[in-house]
């Protein structure tokens, strides 16, 4: 029989820049994607929140993305990523359900699907979350944007975004109705 004092320690879910480098060169990622929003009292979109981030040297809009870790439910991931990005203020409401509103698969090598991420194959799972709270940029966040659900369609937004994140902005404000 096994000693409790013998048993390994709780995995944290986090890996070392190493570790992290090595997994994402042999294994597919789980993420979130998140694109919070403001609503009016219908439960129609009326504001779109999108980051300012620098990235490979590349400045560029953005929506909440990170990483799912071992042992953590998709609801948890998607209030870590919020707040992380957002601050702790700015009270996400987690969807009932943790059915995503798409699925986008990101390959290092461009191409393979509208979704680039040079450093690794990721599948993320895509929200739309309401945030009702104060909402401040965090960590590598540069600013936060509030822009119409038109405007976050546009040629020009999609112009700033990077890794294809424009497609999946596009294809979850028409799957809301935010879009004419």
């Amino acid at each position: 029989m096994t000693d409790m004092a013998e048993l390994p320690d709780e995995p944290t879910g986090w890996l070392s820049d190493r570790e992290l480098h090595h997994v994402r060169s042999e294994l597919p990622l789980v993420y979130v994607n998140v694109i919070p929003v403001r609503i009016n009292s219908m439960g129609e979109i009326t504001e779109v929140g999108l980051l300012l981030r620098a990235f490979d040297g590349v400045i560029s809009r953005a929506i909440v993305a990170g990483r799912v870790l071992y042992h953590e439910r998709i609801r948890d991931a998607i209030v870590r990523n919020l707040e992380k990005d957002l601050g702790l203020g700015a009270m996400p409401q987690v969807p009932l359900s943790p059915v995503p509103v798409a699925v986008a698969e990101y390959f290092p090598t461009k191409g393979v699907t509208p979704f680039h991420d040079s450093r690794q194959h990721a599948v993320a799972l895509v929200y739309v979350v309401p945030v009702e709270g104060h909402c401040e940029p965090q960590q590598d966040a540069l600013d936060l944007t509030w822009i119409s659900p038109e405007e976050a369609a546009s040629d020009d937004v999609a112009g700033d975004m990077a890794g294809g994140q424009h497609v999946l902005l596009r294809q979850a404000l028409a799957h809301c109705g935010a879009l004419s």
